[in-house]
């Protein structure tokens, strides 16, 4: 009875493209509305990184197991565009100043990088390069019938009874559907004008991508560092399939800009990256720079992210939060929300450590205007 459920998905980010992708499947007809550009934002941005087993012990590990398995079935399914590869993942640390004897025992590594342990293997850790990733689930949710659309939701339309009826947006018009999913990561927060939301904060991240060809093995690095000023990072390395390898290290706590195209970097974040890579790797010393990014993720009071249905309010679901996990878990994060709006219940994840009743509304007053 749900064949041809109009479904709309406020939200381009990897979490809205999945949730399309699987409602699609099941011959719903989503609609993604996206006011800056698919995977402008953290989907576009991020590491990639893939891990099987690294929530075990918390309430994501189901999801995180899942979603690892579907990224695989995906990959070979749809031809695998974004570069999808397994990889063997170490931990270690290494230091500012010249090392007294060489400590990496790898070539691409300087002297100054100790691998202390392997923490991953082919099997348990893999990779996505997430731009690509992203648009590719979206373009494969609109062979399947689902639509992109450019727009500002403002609002939620309701009918005499309270229900969903659409989604009001900026310009005036309002695009009809049964029912509306807010995964507009760190932007969520904007919803709670118009839906009893709990809070959403956005956690700024910088990174870079570097033009490594193939100089680099498929091997990630997660490392502790300390700065020549003694400030301590932990930087990740991650060396895609494409040639490029991905360089994070730095975060802060800066003010969400209401429009994410106005996301801007922490001044000098950029040059201690740059700094911090000639200090870790020859190779990355001197492979071009091909982007210098500045995204925020979006994070909740718990660490856990919101998914599923906003009470009170029939037809309203959301589906954010998911911290530095939104990469790894958006397949099945997607595929669990389809089931959710579709059959009333979910298949393969239990939702309900993830239920956004589960935390405090945020009262709309808090929102400034515009915000």
């Amino acid at each position: 009875m749900n064949a041809g459920k109009r479904v709309l998905i406020c939200g381009g980010g990897a979490i809205g493209a999945a949730t399309a992708y699987y409602l699609a499947r099941r011959g719903a007809r989503p609609v993604v509305i996206e006011r800056h550009e698919v995977a402008g934002s953290a989907s576009g941005k991020s590491g990639g990184f893939l891990a099987l087993d690294w929530c075990r012990g918390n309430p994501l590990d189901r999801l995180a197991r899942r979603s690892f398995a579907l990224h695989a079935e995906l990959a070979e399914a749809l031809g695998n565009p974004w570069g999808y590869r397994r990889l063997t993942t170490y931990a270690g640390y290494a230091q500012a100043a010249e090392a007294s004897r060489p400590s990496s025992k790898r070539p691409w590594l300087s002297d100054r990088v100790v691998i202390a342990e392997k923490i991953g293997s082919p099997e348990t850790t893999a990779l996505v390069e997430p731009h690509a990733f992203t648009n590719g689930l979206m373009r494969a949710a609109e062979a399947q019938g689902a639509a992109l659309q450019h727009g500002t939701v403002v609002d939620v339309a309701r009918d005499r009874k309270g229900s969903v009826s659409g989604a009001v947006l900026a310009n005036g018009e309002t695009v009809e559907g049964d029912a509306v999913v807010i995964a507009m990561g760190p932007w969520s927060v904007l919803a709670a004008r118009w839906l009893p939301l709990p809070p959403v904060y956005g956690y700024k991240g910088h990174s870079l991508v570097l033009d490594t060809r193939i100089a680099i093995p498929a091997e990630a690095l997660f490392l502790e560092y300390r700065e020549e000023s003694g400030e301590a990072l932990s930087p990740e390395v991650f060396p895609r399939a494409d040639g490029t390898t991905w360089v994070c290290a730095i975060s802060s706590t800066d003010p969400l800009p209401v429009d994410p195209a106005e996301v801007a970097p922490e001044d000098g974040a950029f040059g201690r990256l740059e700094a911090m890579c000639r200090a870790l790797s020859p190779v990355l010393a001197s492979a071009p720079i091909l982007k210098r990014q500045a995204c925020f993720r979006p994070l909740t009071q718990d660490g856990l992210p919101l998914m599923g249905a906003i009470a009170g309010v029939e037809g309203a679901y959301v589906a954010t939060g998911h911290n530095v996990w939104g990469m790894l878990n958006a397949p099945a994060s997607g595929e669990a929300m389809s089931e959710l709006i579709l059959d009333g219940e979910t298949r393969y994840v239990d939702l309900a450590p993830f239920a956004p009743g589960r935390l405090t509304p945020l009262d709309p007053g808090r929102l400034r205007q515009g915000m």
